[in-house]
């Protein structure tokens, strides 16, 4: 296993919290680490992690195959370990028993999820009184974390300082978002556009901003045009409502 294969399949699975014990303010864990190469799964790594008050103090890694001891408690526990054939033969079953097993399962219904990012193009601050104006592209829903958001100008990528993007921010629902912040100075027949790169889409895609209309008028039409439907909505059902009403009289005629 490569090192940077190493580091991408650190990154990808999450550890597991085996078991956690306290007792007079003290506490232990074990924790369970499985490293692979996504490109390969039988290329599995075993790690057991053992903590004692957030610290680390043993650590049994299948590729070196013993223990490792990183404060003095656990040099001695690692010394005493690495003498048992039974103890190195149980936790090194660990590999193809814990870790090819979940690592298939996680990569199967979790890591190979794709899911298209929603993406919202608006203007964050209109130009006034001599100051760039700023568009902002939000992408949302999105899994995996990785993307790329860029800005165009007439078909070129803007790479000056006037973008600003966020980190990809975690919903807590394994979903994610990012925003990017675009200044600029409006041009007459300039094309703005924000094009997005996600795993989820077989080739980026690109937003055109439409300066046709300020985003407060398109707001108001929205809501005078919502407004206009119920004034129709509210005089039809009165004109119903008259209509049953008159059929329902009876005309005495006077003198």
């Amino acid at each position: 296993m490569s090192s940077l294969q190493y580091f991408v399949s650190g990154v990808i699975f999450v550890s597991t919290l085996l078991g956690v014990g306290g007792f007079n303010g003290y506490y232990s864990s074990n924790i369970y680490h499985c490293h692979f190469n996504p490109n390969n799964l039988s290329d599995v790594e075993f790690i057991l992690s053992l903590w004692f008050n957030k610290a680390e103090f043993l650590q049994f890694n299948s590729t070196v195959g013993k223990f490792v001891g990183y404060t003095e408690l656990g040099v001695h526990n690692a010394e005493k370990c690495n003498k048992d054939k039974g103890i190195l033969a149980q936790w090194q079953a660990q590999r193809d028993s814990y870790c090819k097993h979940n690592v298939q399962n996680d990569f199967n219904n979790i890591l190979t999820k794709k899911v298209e990012p929603e993406v919202r193009l608006t203007m964050g601050r209109p130009s006034t009184g001599g100051h760039p104006a700023m568009l902002v592209c939000s992408a949302y829903d999105f899994y995996p974390k990785m993307i790329r958001v860029t800005w165009h100008r007439d078909g070129k990528e803007v790479t000056t300082g006037d973008v600003i993007s966020s980190e990809e921010l975690a919903d807590g629902d394994w979903y994610y978002q990012t925003h990017s912040h675009l200044e600029f100075t409006p041009k007459a027949g300039e094309k703005i556009s924000c094009v997005v790169e996600h795993a989820s889409l077989t080739e980026p895609k690109e937003f055109v901003w439409d300066p046709s209309m300020p985003e407060p008028e398109r707001n108001k039409i929205a809501i005078g045009a919502a407004a206009l439907v119920l004034g129709l909505i509210v005089t039809a059902a009165g004109f119903i409502y008259y209509k049953t009403k008159s059929r329902g009289r009876i005309l005495v005629p006077s003198g």
